[in-house]
């Protein structure tokens, strides 16, 4: 009998066992989805359509059609509430001034955006034509009313042609949109 006794299993050893391997597939369950998630977000060849139609613009870099909205890509205009100095010093609303420019822009056109990828409060990011097939990114930073983004070299030409013609933002001094928005999320009143 005491060999029998010796031979038998722990009677807590198979639950213990269980319990870890349900543990191991709890986590190898919650890395794959994780993993999935992030490539979702983050793949870079994900394919979004032409985005077809009318804008609506809800500040000078930020326009919306047919309820998708559309962050204009590897430009930064002011923000709708940011302020700018004249030449003589005086302040001016620069922000609403570049909104209005892109609405005057393109006044009630059909927009063509083609996009490549969302932004972390998944806006699609995206290039836009008029019917003509001009650049509305471009446009803005040319006419001033915006920036090419501070990592972007796709619109350096444009900034540096409307820095050396004084137009828009140009003709007075400014802060960058992005150090404008750092500085007043310190006071919590930076937009996005």
């Amino acid at each position: 009998m005491s060999k029998w006794t010796n031979n038998r299993r722990p009677r807590f050893g198979a639950p213990r066992r269980v319990r870890i391997d349900a543990r191991l597939l709890v986590l190898a369950l919650v890395l794959t989805a994780s993993v999935g998630v992030y490539v979702l977000r983050h793949w870079p060849t994900q394919s979004i359509p032409a985005i077809v139609g009318t804008a609506h613009v809800i500040d000078g870099d930020t326009i919306d059609i047919w309820g998708t909205r559309i962050r204009l890509i590897a430009i930064d205009a002011p923000e709708l509430d940011q302020t700018c100095s004249d030449a003589g010093g005086r302040s001016w609303a620069c922000g609403s001034a570049a909104a209005r420019e892109l609405r005057n822009h393109v006044n009630g056109h059909e927009l063509k955006c083609e996009s490549s990828r969302y932004d972390q409060f998944k806006r699609v990011l995206a290039i836009c034509f008029l019917p003509d097939g001009s650049d509305i990114n471009a446009w803005m930073v040319r006419e001033g009313w915006a920036l090419a983004f501070r990592s972007a070299k796709r619109y350096r030409p444009q900034q540096d042609e409307a820095a050396a013609t004084r137009r828009g933002l140009w003709a007075g001094t400014f802060a960058t949109p992005w150090e404008w928005r750092e500085r007043n999320r310190r006071t919590g009143v930076a937009g996005t």
